[in-house]
């Protein structure tokens, strides 16, 4: 999680796809938690947990495996894909979901950016 705020920072178009965004969201990593702050496209922060009553849009919460499956420099099928993950109900999206789906694309090439390559699928 360390690299996600420089690896989509350095990413001009993504942080224009996103420049209509302003949010935070819970990405959950097994017992592990992160609070994301996105402000116009650009990553403003990321913080590690545990958190107590923190504000948050929409969670994003899959055990550490399927994360770990997801993030390998040639997932398969299955694990390659947000979508793929939610289809296989490994992975749970809660909160607002409007912002999570209205930015779909910006979400799932952000998240794509911690594999190996640091490039999407």
């Amino acid at each position: 999680m360390d690299r996600l705020k420089d690896r989509v920072n350095e990413d001009t178009a993504l942080t224009r796809r996103g420049r209509f965004l302003t949010t935070t969201f819970l990405i959950e990593v097994g017992s592990a938690e992160w609070l994301v702050s996105i402000a116009e496209g650009k990553i403003a922060s990321v913080t590690q947990g545990p958190f107590v009553m923190r504000s948050w849009s929409f969670a994003l919460r899959a055990p550490q495996e399927e994360w770990q499956k997801f993030w390998s420099a040639d997932p398969r099928p299955g694990s390659n894909d947000l979508m793929a993950l939610i289809k296989r109900r490994v992975l749970k999206a809660e909160g607002n979901l409007h912002v999570f789906m209205a930015n779909l694309r910006y979400f799932k090439e952000s998240l794509e950016k911690l594999r190996p390559s640091g490039a999407t699928a």
